[in-house]
C-alpha cells in the first residue's frame, strides 16, 4: 500500500515544484527499505496488540484448561511451571499483524499472494483445531486427517497452480551469457549442487506437498516449550530473508549462480513483517509464557516456510534451515513407527526416546525447559549457518 500510494504522488506530482521535495518517496521503491518498515511495522504492532489479545482469550476462556502431553506423561520434575490455563490462539496475533504489515509495505504480487492465502487457510484449520480442544478440554482436537486432508489440498493446490506456469525461475551462469530456464515445479534444486534436476510434474508437485506439509506439521510439533517453536521460526525466518532478497535479485543470483525468480524479492518483505511480528510474539511467550502460538499460529507459519522455499527453487534448503524442526518431526515419526512395530511383534510396544517430540525427551532426562529451549537455539543457529553456506559451497 506505501508503495503504490508513494509511485502515486511522485506520478501527481511530476513536473511540479513539488517533485524535488517528494524525491525522498523513491526510498519506498527499496526493497531493503520497505522489509525494515515492515519489520518495525510488525513489532510495535504485536506489542501494542499482544497484552490486548491475551486478555481477551482470557475473558473467552480461551485457555488450555487441561495438562498438556507431557505433563499428562510425568516425570517432568525439571518443570517447576504448569503450563495449564495459559491462554492459547496467540497464533492470531502473530497472523493479524504479519498479514497487515504485508498488505501496507509489500508490491503485491503472485508470490505474495499464493503465501497470505496459504497462511490464511491454515490458520484457520489452526484456530479450528484449537477451539475443538478448549470444547473438549481434553486436548483432542481436530481428527488428524482432517487437518492432513486441508494441508494436502493446499500443496496440491500450489504444486498444480506454479507447474502450470511457464518457465518461472532463470540461472544465469556468471561469467557466461546462457541462461537456464526451468519450472519451479517440474525442476530440483539441490543444495551444494549448481544446476537444476528435471524430475517431471507428478514427483515436482510431490516435493511441493511434502514441502508444506511436512514443514506445517513440523513446526506444530516444535511448538511445546515457552519460546521454543517461535524463536526456531525466527532464526529459519532471517534465513529466508536472506534467500528470498538474492533470488529476487538478478546480479546477486547471476553472482552466487543460484536461480533468478522474478518476484522474489518482495518475500524480503514478508520475511521481514514475520520476524518483526515472530519477536513481538516472543515477548509474552518467553518463558514463563503468557501465552500459546497454538495451532493457529504454528500451521500457518511452517506451511509458510514449506511455500515461501518452493517460491524460491529452494525446497531442500528448507530442510538443512529448518534442521530442528525436521528432528522433531523425524522423533515422533520414530517413536510411534518402533512403538507399533515392538508392541506388534513382541506385545509390548518399546520406545527409541523417553518422550517424543524430542524436546521432551530431554525435559525427561532432567534439562530444565530453559536449557532445551536455548540449546535448541543453537543447534537452530548452526543449521542456519550450514543453510547459508549453500550458497557458495557448490
Amino acid at each position: 500500500m506505501i508503495y503504490y500510494l508513494s509511485q502515486l504522488i511522485l506520478d501527481e506530482n511530476k513536473g511540479t515544484p513539488w517533485e524535488g521535495r517528494l524525491s525522498f518517496l523513491r526510498l519506498f521503491h527499496y526493497i531493503t527499505v520497505r522489509s525494515a518498515g515492515a519489520a518495525v511495522t510488525a513489532l510495535v504492532l504485536s506489542w501494542w496488540l499482544g497484552p490486548k489479545i491475551i486478555h481477551g482469550l482470557k475473558l473467552l476462556k480461551f485457555g488450555q484448561e487441561y495438562a498438556d502431553k507431557a505433563e499428562e506423561a510425568g516425570g517432568l520434575g525439571a518443570r517447576i511451571l504448569s503450563k495449564k490455563g495459559t491462554p492459547t490462539m496467540g497464533g492470531v496475533m502473530i497472523v493479524a499483524v504479519l498479514a497487515f504489515s504485508t498488505m501496507l509495505w509489500t508490491q503485491w504480487n503472485a508470490q505474495v499472494e499464493l503465501i497470505m492465502l496459504s497462511v490464511l487457510v491454515l490458520a484457520g484449520l489452526g484456530f479450528y483445531d484449537d477451539y475443538a480442544k478448549i470444547l473438549k478440554q481434553s486436548g483432542g482436537g481436530t481428527p488428524p486427517r482432517v487437518k492432513l486432508l486441508v494441508q494436502t489440498a493446499v500443496g496440491i493446490f500450489v504444486g498444480v497452480y506454479l507447474w502450470q506456469l511457464p518457465a518461472t525461475s532463470e540461472l544465469r551462469v556468471l561469467g557466461s551469457k546462457s541462461v537456464v530456464h526451468s519450472n519451479l515445479v517440474t525442476d530440483l534444486m539441490v543444495p551444494f549442487v549448481k544446476y537444476p534436476y528435471e524430475i517431471g510434474a507428478v514427483t515436482g508437485i510431490g516435493v511441493v506437498l511434502l514441502a508444506i506439509v511436512g514443514s506445517s506439521n513440523a513446526v506444530n510439533l516444535t511448538d511445546g516449550l515457552d519460546g521454543l517453536a517461535i524463536g526456531c521460526t525466527l532464526i529459519v525466518a532471517f534465513v529466508f530473508l536472506i534467500f528470498t532478497y538474492l533470488a529476487g535479485n538478478v546480479k546477486a543470483a547471476a553472482y552466487l549462480e543460484i536461480p533468478y525468480v522474478n518476484g522474489a524479492g518482495e518475500l524480503t518483505v514478508v520475511c521481514a513483517a514475520l520476524i518483526g511480528a515472530g519477536l513481538g510474539f516472543l515477548w509474552y511467550n518467553c518463558h514463563p509464557a503468557q501465552v500459546f502460538m497454538g495451532d493457529t499460529g504454528s500451521l500457518a507459519l511452517g506451511g509458510a516456510f514449506g511455500l515461501m522455499a518452493v517460491l524460491i527453487h529452494q525446497p531442500l534448503v528448507l530442510v538443512i534451515a529448518g534442521g530442528i524442526f525436521v528432528l522433531e518431526a523425524v522423533s515422533v515419526m520414530l517413536q510411534t513407527s518402533w512403538f507399533r512395530y515392538t508392541r506388534k511383534r513382541y506385545g509390548t510396544g518399546r520406545r527409541i526416546f523417553r518422550m517424543a517430540p524430542l524436546h521432551h525427551h530431554f525435559e525427561k532426562l532432567g534439562w530444565y525447559e530453559s536449557q532445551v529451549v536455548m540449546r535448541f537455539y543453537i543447534l537452530c543457529f548452526l543449521f542456519a549457518v550450514l543453510a547459508l553456506a549453500t550458497l557458495k559451497l557448490r
